[in-house]
């Protein structure tokens, strides 16, 4: 076979400035100088990248603007575990990322509190017992007439005190989380399943009742909180869909059902509370995470459409590959920067940066990208 060298076609920064200033007035397409140059393929290389182009098109979209968002954990899945008494901290069993099961220890305290309160368990415990043993013996008594009925009386009523000093007993050990025993230990163990979201307890501190010890949360749901400028706050419906993307994956879409809409404005800041509800079983996004909220609405208007697969990150920006055919089955491919709309059908609407009868790399974008991020092609067989 014939190896042949293909030849990397470099355009400069600014042959294409007019041009694109002409597709989009007023887009935002980035210096050309940052933007990595143009590649060109021969008709073997099109083929074998499966690269095909085609005239862009106008569509229907509706208008899209972006607020910002955070994730938040679901508070509806989160528990904010604090000491329920003053005491020191005996043992720390976990770290923030660890996976809890319901019911496991994750701090151990120390407390003289809690040590009175299961003291008061083991004496309310054996004044029921010695009460419900004297009303046994006045029952015996009272039915061999050997003691008046007001003495049966006094004694029912005395068992039914000492029945009713023991629950309080027990209940105030429950809330606090005594041991069963008179040492003052409390195990704290998590309510729920989830993943352990922060530790503020260190092991030796003396701390005082309420002071935050451990946060926990199931990770499966996440909140995504959005303060909605006035002029959009007819756009939120609870039960309607937002579409969202995190820096963490920019090419990346996610979405949230809206789960609560503010009944009024925050007067300071003059925008409308919106919570949205994330399914998150794949643990990518993360408690605290900023987020970019694209909202749709008003007006149907016309914009270009692409393929999804037609937009590619390259340098952390959002770009399309502009097709010039050379007429003999290669193209020269320049990277292109545009704006995104609104997404529907597995197509996108493309807001700034490009116009109808440019055309685009619609198939084969990634093996475009490649070649442009290598800076050389490789040899080919022919």
């Amino acid at each position: 076979m014939r190896r042949a060298w293909l030849t990397l076609l470099v355009v400069t920064a600014c042959s294409r400035g007019g041009d694109k200033a002409a597709r989009s007035p007023g887009a935002d397409t980035g210096s050309m100088s940052d933007m990595p140059t143009g590649v060109a393929f021969t008709a073997a290389q099109v083929t074998h990248g499966g690269v095909h182009w085609e005239t862009v098109t106008l569509g229907a979209v509706a208008p899209t603007a972006t607020v910002p968002g955070q994730v938040i954990p679901n508070e509806d899945r989160t528990a904010r575990l604090g000491a329920p008494v003053p005491g020191r901290v005996v043992a720390v069993r976990v770290r923030p990322g660890d996976r809890v099961r319901a019911g496991r220890v994750l701090v151990t305290l120390q407390s003289p509190e809690a040590g009175m309160a299961q003291s008061d368990v083991e004496k309310a415990r054996a004044q029921a017992s010695y009460a419900r043993s004297a009303r046994e013996r006045a029952e015996r008594l009272l039915a061999l007439k050997a003691i008046p009925q007001q003495d049966y009386d006094r004694a029912i009523a005395d068992d039914e005190l000492a029945s009713a000093e023991l629950r309080r007993a027990k209940s105030v050990a429950e809330q606090i989380g005594a041991a069963a025993s008179a040492t003052g230990e409390i195990a704290i163990r998590s309510p729920l399943n989830g993943v352990v979201l922060a530790r503020t307890a260190v092991p030796g501190a003396v701390i005082e009742a309420g002071a935050p010890l451990v946060v926990v949360t199931d990770p499966s749901t996440l909140w995504l909180s959005v303060d909605a400028p006035e002029k959009l706050a007819s756009l939120f419906r609870a039960g309607g869909r937002l579409r969202f993307t995190v820096p963490a994956y920019p090419a990346d879409t996610f979405s949230a059902r809206i789960e609560a809409v503010g009944a009024g404005l925050d007067p300071s800041t003059r925008t409308l509370a919106v919570r949205g509800v994330i399914s998150s079983r794949d643990g990518r996004l993360k408690p605290e995470m900023l987020a970019n909220v694209a909202v749709e609405g008003g007006t149907v208007a016309t914009a270009p459409l692409v393929p999804e697969d037609a937009v590619q990150l390259l340098d952390g920006q959002s770009v399309v590959f502009i097709a010039h055919p050379d007429g003999t089955g290669g193209a020269h491919f320049e990277p292109q920067n545009v704006q995104l709309g609104s997404r529907s059908g597995g197509r996108v609407a493309v807001t700034q940066g490009l116009a109808a009868g440019d055309v685009v790399v619609t198939r084969g974008a990634l093996a475009i990208k490649a070649q442009i991020k290598k800076g050389a092609m490789p040899d080919m067989e022919m």
